[in-house]
């Protein structure tokens, strides 16, 4: 397990970024505390840790976007070595988008949603004269492309919505590098990508670190780090536990805090146990699959978008079975039709053709008061959280919701919903819009199981979340299918945690099935190419099949 050494060419003496001390305080709240970094030129640094450690905060506190009510303090915060900290707004905005790039967690967040995805990547061009006017059009294909786009200029001229979270967040990535930056904060920039994109873009910006870029890398993924950084932190609490060379760190780490980090990351070896402990009875033979759930036999769904005539085929020909008590999960690259087929399955998109039934009846002759109580029993937990809650609601005014359909919107049901998925009570009077990307993901997981259902969809479920809490979660979805017997979908890019959580996977691509079968046999002995190539794309310590299994 060894990370990145920057060339003598890309890397200097001389950081570019340097900080001592830097404290950052809210009203009642140390968000971080006395840390202290470099960033040099064509060196990529890490900082990893829990949600709501003190990450995110840390990278827009160097773009001067602590938030309001901070009280920022160092003994040193410098880029090129001119003081951050005594930035007049007017050189903030010279400085964020042209000499800074930044990608953030919520691709969808950050793009205006009345323009298309070729207008926002364009606008880096133009506020930083990067090229010439008449060369923007061809510039961002170009930039589209360089981050694995397919049909960019299509891609071009369709809106943000119209994407799905994949190409969002590469064309996210496209808008970072627009304006040719000196130094890149990328907050978990990979998150929504699936496994063969992954790969192309962290070669992509390895490339850009060689030339000479400068990379913060915000990140809960232990396996892109080993891929990617040179140096790596670990932060808890707000503050650096441990910190040095990513081989070292990762690979002989001293601190207690990181070894439960690397002890959580689902793998092969992890199948059938739980990855926190805290639930012995997982080891315990699973019970046999039940009746089947959800059928989908033959759907076929294609859309028209961004003015083209052609349409995007999203699913075709798509037949698999949903059984109680199992995990079935579905994988692909982003824009392969994964969560098509699950919006199918729980009749939130009408097949153009094929059938989906529930319990034996298709949902197309269930109507009234029969769908809506079909519709509570299958609920979905969405790739992107925030979109899918009001967010002039409270933490509590999402849990009421599915509750009051239950009759039991009480206090303490609340409280137990959140211990479930590892959130303290205190977050019940916060809007949703204020929780850490992690922390929304929580919630969104609490208000589905709200509504007890037998079929659970889940939509990257854990894709937002750093490895201790996603271990609590995974942990947590495996007790509640023993116990109750729910059944799973379990769409995700993520293939270590497919392969730790589900017991029959599908693997779409361009809206095909092209392989399916048990979790065990499929992983080990793929034999469609498309399998073989998600496979080999997997980050690891060293052996992508290893499935980020650490050393």
């Amino acid at each position: 397990m060894t990370g990145h050494t920057p060339s003598a060419e890309a890397a200097t003496d001389e950081p570019l970024v340097r900080v001592r001390e830097l404290s950052v305080r809210f009203p009642g709240v140390d968000a971080v505390r006395d840390v202290s970094f470099d960033i040099r030129p064509g060196q990529i640094v890490a900082v990893v840790g829990e949600s709501g450690s003190g990450k995110s905060v840390v990278a827009r506190t160097l773009l001067g976007l602590a938030g309001p009510g901070a009280e920022v303090s160092a003994a040193a915060a410098t880029f090129d070595g001119q003081d951050l900290l005594g930035f007049p707004e007017a050189r903030w905005r010279t400085l964020r988008g042209g000499r800074v790039g930044m990608v953030v967690q919520d691709a969808l967040g950050a793009f205006d949603p009345l323009r298309t995805v070729g207008a926002e990547v364009a606008e880096s061009l133009w506020q930083h004269g990067t090229v010439r006017r008449r060369e923007y059009r061809e510039e961002v294909v170009r930039l589209l492309t360089a981050v694995g786009v397919p049909d960019p200029r299509l891609r071009a001229r369709q809106h943000p919505h119209q994407l799905s979270g994949g190409l969002r967040q590469r064309a996210l990535i496209a808008s970072a590098l627009a304006a040719r930056p000196e130094l890149l904060i990328a907050d978990e920039p990979t998150t929504a990508l699936d496994t063969t994109v992954q790969k192309q873009i962290l070669k992509l910006l390895r490339g850009r670190a060689d030339d000479g870029l400068a990379v913060l890398l915000i990140s809960h993924d232990l396996a892109v780090v080993a891929e990617l950084a040179d140096h790596v932190h670990v932060m808890r609490d707000g503050a650096f536990v441990e910190e040095g060379p990513t081989s070292r760190v990762l690979g002989a780490p001293e601190h207690e805090y990181t070894r439960e980090l690397l002890a959580a990351i689902p793998s092969a070896g992890t199948r059938g146990r739980s990855l926190t402990g805290q639930y012995p009875a997982l080891a315990s033979d699973k019970p046999e699959p039940g009746r089947v759930l959800l059928r989908a036999e033959g759907v076929h769904k294609s859309y028209l978008a961004g003015g083209s005539r052609e349409p995007i085929v999203a699913a075709h020909d798509v037949s698999l079975v949903v059984r109680a008590g199992e995990t079935l999960g579905v994988v692909g690259e982003s824009g392969s039709g994964k969560t098509t087929v699950g919006r199918m399955l729980a009749a939130l998109v009408e097949p153009d053709s094929g059938t989906v039934e529930i319990d034996g009846t298709p949902w197309r002759r269930l109507r009234g008061a029969r769908r809506r109580d079909a519709r509570r029993r299958v609920q979905v937990i969405y790739q992107d959280p925030l979109s899918a809650f009001d967010p002039r609601f409270t933490s509590a005014q999402v849990l009421a919701e599915p509750l009051r359909l239950k009759g039991s919107a009480r206090a303490d049901r609340m409280a137990e919903l959140l211990g479930l998925v590892g959130l303290a009570e205190s977050v019940l009077d916060r809007p949703a819009r204020q929780l850490s990307g992690g922390q929304r993901q929580r919630l969104a997981i609490a208000r589905a199981l709200a509504a007890e259902p037998d079929v659970l969809i889940c939509d990257e479920a854990v894709s937002a979340l750093d490895v201790s809490i996603q271990a609590q979660v995974l942990d947590v979805l495996s007790d509640v299918q023993h116990r109750l017997g729910t059944a799973y979908v379990f769409i995700s890019h993520d293939l270590g945690v497919v392969r730790h959580i589900a017991d029959q996977v599908v693997v779409m691509r361009a809206g095909r099935v092209v392989e399916s079968g048990a979790v065990p046999e499929l992983f080990d002995a793929p034999q469609h190419p498309h399998t073989k190539e998600l496979l080999d794309s997997v980050p690891g310590f060293g052996d992508p099949k290893a499935l980020v299994k650490p050393s």
